[in-house]
């Protein structure tokens, strides 16, 4: 089951940064705003980090390897 997306982010990062962001989304066939969100979980899951509102089952996240 697709994770509604009903939040907003807005964030001010250097033009490297930016620019790795853009290619690492290419690489992966992804938008910008999915590379973050895969980045993040990537992180979420190697640090044990979970949302307080969400459930066990919907820990996934794409692998990067």
């Amino acid at each position: 089951m697709p994770r509604l997306k009903d939040e907003t982010l807005s964030i001010r990062i250097s033009s490297e940064i930016k620019q790795i962001l853009r290619r690492a989304a290419e690489h992966e066939h992804r938008s910008v705003a999915s590379m973050v969100e895969v980045l993040v979980l990537a992180y979420a899951r190697k640090h044990s980090l979970q949302a307080d509102n969400m459930p066990d089952k919907t820990k996934r996240s794409p692998d990067l390897s």
